[in-house]
């Protein structure tokens, strides 16, 4: 089942993660909905090109874990900003705006 996402939310999360140095930028839409963007390839400067895939649907493992976070501290979840996450050995460090 396909769901409708307005392309500003794609915008958003496409703009959010090239201008940053981010690996990941997802914006929350609800609970249960997610628009993700990340870089496929590693930087380098031997890239020739850069290449970017959208996710669009259910969050995954850490995405899950973040929303189980937020109702556990009682924080609702932040749907208006784009959060980015950078990896950093196992533990993905996630910052707000």
């Amino acid at each position: 089942m396909r769901q409708e996402i307005d392309a500003r939310e794609i915008a958003q999360v496409t703009a959010a993660l090239m201008v940053s140095e981010a690996k990941s930028a997802v914006k929350y839409l609800d609970a249960k909905t997610i628009v993700r963007a990340t870089w496929h390839n590693k930087p380098s400067y031997k890239n020739k090109h850069e290449e970017m895939v959208i996710t669009i649907g259910q969050p995954n493992y850490r995405e899950r874990k973040f929303i189980a976070k937020c109702a556990l501290e009682c924080v609702k979840l932040p749907t208006k900003p784009v959060l980015k996450a950078w990896p950093k050995s196992k533990e993905w460090k996630v910052t707000l705006p």
